[in-house]
């Protein structure tokens, strides 16, 4: 029998990536941060000292350029948004850099001013980093990795394991613009639409709804590799809790909805890169929607479900059609190379 190998699968953020996680990654890990999984672990804080996140990430995008962002702002944007999804406000990141040889210069200037503007607009600075050289062929370009830590801002900080009955789930516009965006411009394919990358960074949009929600909001997670599907899956499965959506309440744009209909994909399982799911207790509910339709980047927000007592660990949704339906945890890798 051939020995098993690494696949795409495993690095789509589905059940093979929990899969490889569980088996084989996991246990290098202190039992402490094992037990859930966080887009940021907690440091511990000394009496009376506030909590700091960290994370780190690596990107992978093809190709570096696509509508609405490049690898640079995207590394930027994946790294303090999952520092923004424990509550923590990005301050200083790192990043290594493996360059392919052969990268025009122009290409690498670029992705490093894209960064910059990114870092300049979430007010957060790069102190160390690291530079490697492949070989022609061997690295794609560019590959990017970075590391970020940040100051917890609300006690207890949003957690995966915090969704409770009752909780209302909010999100803040459309779904899967960032991985139709890639796709369409790796292939380049003529959708009559056009669809732009959501790539943004999310801190700002976050501390408006800590503002209003405070610790009220239990849950946020930006749902990226494996989609809305995966996101809901994660926290239902940690909290032990059921999750109900519905399809009339969720936003899908002209161009997505098309290409989704084309290529035989569900919207509910492409990337985002630019979106925050929130769970909310319902007595800040209204406050903490009310405040995201009123930035920028929270102007389509909706509710678009809740957390239910019954079916612990799945994820429902409610069709335009009043039926109901697993939405299960995405099994493969719909579309490599995304972020």
């Amino acid at each position: 029998m051939a020995e098993p190998v690494v696949t795409l699968a495993h690095g789509g953020g589905g059940a093979s990536t929990r899969q490889l996680l569980r088996d084989i990654l996991l246990p290098l890990l202190d039992p402490a941060h094992a037990l859930h999984l966080e887009d940021a672990a907690l440091l511990p804080a000394a009496a009376g000292s506030p909590a700091w996140a960290i994370t780190t990430d690596g990107f992978t995008v093809r190709p570096l350029f696509f509508p609405g962002g490049d690898i640079g702002k995207l590394a930027v944007c994946g790294t303090v948004n999952d520092l923004a999804m424990r509550g923590a406000r990005p301050e200083v990141l790192t990043v290594s850099m493996v360059l392919e040889e052969g990268l025009p210069l122009g290409t690498l200037e670029r992705v490093v001013a894209s960064m910059r503007a990114t870092l300049d607009a979430v007010g957060a600075v790069v102190v160390a980093g690291d530079t490697k050289v492949v070989e022609r062929g061997r690295g794609d370009g560019m590959f990017l990795s970075m590391s970020g830590l940040g100051k917890v801002q609300v006690s207890p900080p949003p957690a995966a394991f915090r969704a409770q009955p009752g909780d209302q789930v909010l999100i803040n516009g459309p779904i899967g613009d960032h991985g139709i965006a890639v796709l369409a411009a790796r292939e380049n394919l003529g959708f009559s639409v056009a669809v732009e990358s959501d790539c943004a960074p999310l801190w700002s949009l976050v501390e408006t709804m800590l503002s209003a929600g405070g610790p009220d909001v239990h849950v946020l997670r930006d749902p990226t590799r494996g989609g809305l599907a995966a996101a809901l899956n994660e926290i239902a499965a940690d909290s032990r809790v059921g999750v109900i959506i519905r399809e009339a309440d969720l936003t899908v744009t002209a161009g997505v909805r098309g290409a989704c209909d084309l290529l035989g994909f569900d919207p509910l399982t492409i990337a985002n890169e630019g979106k925050v799911v929130a769970f909310v207790a319902p007595r800040q509910a209204t406050a903490v929607l009310e405040a995201m339709r009123a930035h920028p980047l929270g102007r389509g927000s909706a509710v678009i479900g809740e957390v239910i007592t019954d079916s612990p660990g799945r994820v429902l949704l409610e069709t335009d059609l009043g039926t109901r339906r697993l939405v299960d945890m995405p099994g493969g890798e719909l579309l490599p190379r995304i972020c």
